[in-house]
């Protein structure tokens, strides 16, 4: 009988860490849409971190020419090889908190799930102001 209650608290568990991830996932889909459609204008990818090292280091016309250019070289290798490590990156952290989940109280989970997504966000809010990878 315990057992029986025990494995439908795990279940529940999973599923609900389940959902928490789906709308997590969607909301940012969601949310990265929207920012991209209300700042069509800002730059994206190499054309951002060429502005930001343009600002910061005053780069004359032949750097920026040529780290333009060593930029454009790299950066389509780059995020493939962030596109392959992404999903067990992805996968590592959603264990990561499971396991802390399950040493917490219910409220204690609400709260960290709060905590967990305000402290992403503020990574992703950071990623995307200066244009660098932040993870």
């Amino acid at each position: 009988m315990l057992n029986r209650s025990i494995t439908r608290a795990v279940a529940l568990l999973a599923a609900t860490f389940g959902a928490g991830v789906a709308v997590g996932v969607g909301g940012r889909a969601l949310w990265v849409r929207y920012a991209s459609a209300a700042a069509p204008e800002r730059a994206h990818g190499v054309e951002r971190l060429m502005a930001e090292l343009n600002g910061e280091l005053r780069l004359t016309p032949p750097q920026r020419d040529s780290v333009h250019a060593i930029l454009q070289r790299h950066y389509a290798r780059m995020s493939e090889a962030w596109e392959m490590v992404r999903p067990r990156f992805d996968t590592l952290r959603a264990a990561m908190d499971s396991e802390v989940s399950r040493r917490l109280t219910p409220g204690q989970q609400a709260t960290y799930r709060d905590l967990v997504a305000r402290h992403r966000h503020q990574r992703e809010r950071a990623k995307s102001d200066s244009g660098g990878p932040k993870k």
